[in-house]
This record gives C-alpha cells, sequence and structure tokens, in this order.
C-alpha cells in the first residue's frame, strides 16, 4: 500500500472523531495519506489554504504543549483561526450545561477540539452541537495520537501490515486509541501491563472484532519480554497521567519491571523503533539510552501531531 499516492475506496464520510473504533481502515489511510501530504507539502514551503476563514474553538479541561500547539500552528497553516479555551474560560458541563454549550458554539464557529476528562462530554458535544467534534483526549481514548504514530510508524517501516507493535505499561487511552487502529489497519498489537492495568475490556473486544476481519493479532500479557519479542515498533507511556497524581509512588513500584530498558529492547527486532507521546520522565518508564538513541523517532512522532491533525481538520471542517 502505497500512502504518499492512496486512492480512497470511497469518499470521506465522518463527521467528528470521537474514537477510531467508527472509522473504516480506507478512512484512516484517507486521513494518514492527506497527512503525509500535507507534510511534504509544508517541508517544500506550498501553502495549503484549506480552511480559509474557518474557525475552530480548542476547549481544554486538561492542559498540554503538544495538543495546543500543534492544532493552533495547523489551524494558521491551512488559512483558519484556533480559539483557545481553558477551563476558567468556559464551564463544560457546570455552569451551562453541554448541550447549551454545544448549539451556543454550533453558531460561533465551524469546529470544536475538545481535551478533557471524560468521553461522554465529547460525545455530548457531537450529540447536541451540528459542527465537527475533534476528541484530543480523554481518559478513555487519544485518537489524534493513534494517528501520528501510526503515520510515524508508516515513514520508517513503509508499510502496517504484519508488523508488531508493542506497547509496554499502563492499558490506558493511549493504549486504547493505538490498539483500535493497529486492530483497524491489520497491525499487530501486544501490550504488557501489570495485573490491575489492562486496556479496558470493552475497548479491548472491540478491537479483537477488529482484527478478526483485518487479519492482525491482539495480545494482552503481564510479562513485557513477551509483549516486546520481535517487534517492530516499541511504545510506551508514562506511568501516571493526569488526574492520578495521587498514585504516583504506588505506580512507580507496580511498574518499576515495566520499564523500556536496554535489556528489554534488545529482544525486539534490531531495526525496532521506538514511540513515546511524550512528555517523557526518563529514568522512569524510559531509559535515556533508548529515548535518546538511535532507534527513537520521538521527534518525528511529536511533528506529526502537527501533520496529521491538519489533515483531520481538513477532512472534517472541509
Amino acid at each position: 500500500m502505497n500512502l504518499y499516492n492512496y486512492q480512497p475506496e470511497k469518499p470521506f464520510a465522518q463527521k467528528h472523531l470521537l474514537s477510531l473504533q467508527s472509522y473504516s481502515p480506507d478512512e484512516i489511510c484517507q486521513v494518514v495519506s492527506l497527512g503525509l501530504k500535507l507534510k511534504e507539502q509544508q517541508k517544500n514551503n506550498i501553502k495549503h489554504p484549506l480552511l480559509q476563514g474557518k474557525t475552530l474553538a480548542m476547549i481544554f479541561s486538561k492542559s498540554s504543549t503538544r495538543t495546543r500547539v500543534s492544532f493552533e500552528v495547523g489551524m494558521y497553516q491551512l488559512g483558519g483561526k484556533a480559539l483557545f479555551l481553558s477551563s476558567s474560560d468556559i464551564q463544560l458541563g457546570r455552569g451551562e450545561t453541554i448541550s447549551d454549550t454545544a448549539q451556543v458554539l454550533s453558531r460561533y464557529v465551524d469546529g470544536i477540539m475538545i481535551r478533557t476528562f471524560k468521553q461522554s462530554d465529547v460525545e455530548d458535544l457531537a450529540k447536541y452541537g451540528t459542527i465537527p467534534v475533534i476528541n484530543a483526549l480523554t481518559d478513555l481514548l487519544h485518537p489524534c495520537q493513534a494517528l501520528a504514530d501510526i503515520m510515524t510508524i508508516y515513514e520508517k517501516k513503509h508499510a502496517w501490515k504484519w508488523l508488531k507493535l508493542a506497547f509496554i505499561g499502563d492499558g490506558n487511552n493511549v493504549a486504547h486509541s493505538l490498539m483500535i487502529a493497529c486492530s483497524k489497519i491489520g497491525m499487530d498489537f501486544s501490550i504488557s501491563c501489570p495485573a490491575g492495568y489492562e486496556p479496558d475490556e470493552q475497548i479491548t473486544a472491540s478491537a479483537k472484532q477488529n482484527a478478526e476481519i483485518s487479519g492482525s493479532k491482539i495480545t494482552i500479557t503481564h510479562d513485557p519480554k513477551e509483549a516486546i519479542n520481535g517487534a517492530d515498533a516499541v511504545y510506551t507511556d508514562v506511568w501516571s497521567s493526569m488526574g492520578q497524581e495521587a498514585e504516583i509512588e504506588e505506580r512507580k513500584q507496580v511498574f518499576a519491571p515495566y520499564q523500556v530498558n536496554s535489556s528489554l529492547f534488545s529482544l525486539a527486532k534490531p531495526d525496532a523503533i521506538f514511540l513515546h507521546c511524550l512528555p517523557a520522565h526518563r529514568g522512569e518508564e524510559v531509559t535515556e539510552d533508548i529515548i535518546d538513541g538511535p532507534n527513537s523517532v520521538v521527534f518525528d512522532e511529536a511533528e506529526n501531531r502537527l501533520h496529521v491533525q491538519k489533515a483531520i481538520l481538513a477532512l472534517l471542517l472541509k
């Protein structure tokens, strides 16, 4: 499959990006293909004002460096305007109902990007509004990150099918969206996590159903060596996410055997790449020699958040 010259099977039909579960493999390919093209154009100083005159409302209940900068710059590069709304600017679901917020913003802007805690808030915005809604992160899912990740893997490996991605650590929102993405596009996904920190059962069930169609394999294990064995790409994330501050010390002890270090990484293929959604805690979930080593692609991956999100914006906001 050549995503640099991808021919869609059907017109892109999605109105929102709430979860990749609702996206077909063809639609995922369309997003990544457009991201690759927009990236190439940007590198060659070719302007692409696809969203001239469009406005995006960016709602942040959770702060983020990469999410804010990539979406704001992305809208600017596409010729549009981004409006930042922090938790102090907007009382989503508290001072004003989500229904009212969605209907009001639908009269003002052309799309909503939201980074928040509850997946239901994102889904309710889409339910009650009349404009596209983009899930930039919830406690359950992180579809934008997963799209950037599989775009990065494609850039480095020039394929998805028959590759293996190993995720070492917490069965969190990033792991959920990666599992869904891989199961859709035919990439094997193996995750190793401590007992009690496995991925959500419903997400796992959906991914396994997807995998039956795509021919990929989903593996969940408590043994990091089993998960990483023969992997083409290795992924990890912080052990404690925003909202889990009270669990930091406990999680450090529980996840210590799941650190991605040179000994564990050596079990992957010699040309395996290392990914991390950032920010990273060097010396905890990953050692410096891995994240800053020759197999690491974490900064290419971070850059691709910009390009794949521009593709999402262009396809949804038209």
